[in-house]
């Protein structure tokens, strides 16, 4: 799923590490995310929008898939 957590991160001038803190994951998580790796659960995307100040829709970009 694509997102906007590297740019979040950057406007809050927030580091990997900062933000894997603040959410107590590891730094390994918000990389993952960050390349599009990982989907988070739901409960980390609500610690995401509530550290970022934001609705989640403003984080993540849902694209149906197409099947095709």
């Amino acid at each position: 799923m694509k997102n906007n957590i590297k740019k979040l991160r950057a406007q809050h001038h927030m580091t990997q590490d900062q933000l894997a803190e603040l959410l107590a994951v590891s730094r390994q998580t918000i990389i993952s995310l960050e390349k599009e790796k990982y989907n988070p659960s739901i409960i980390l995307a609500f610690k995401l929008a509530s550290v970022f100040n934001c609705q989640i829709e403003d984080i993540f970009i849902y694209e149906e898939e197409n099947n095709e």
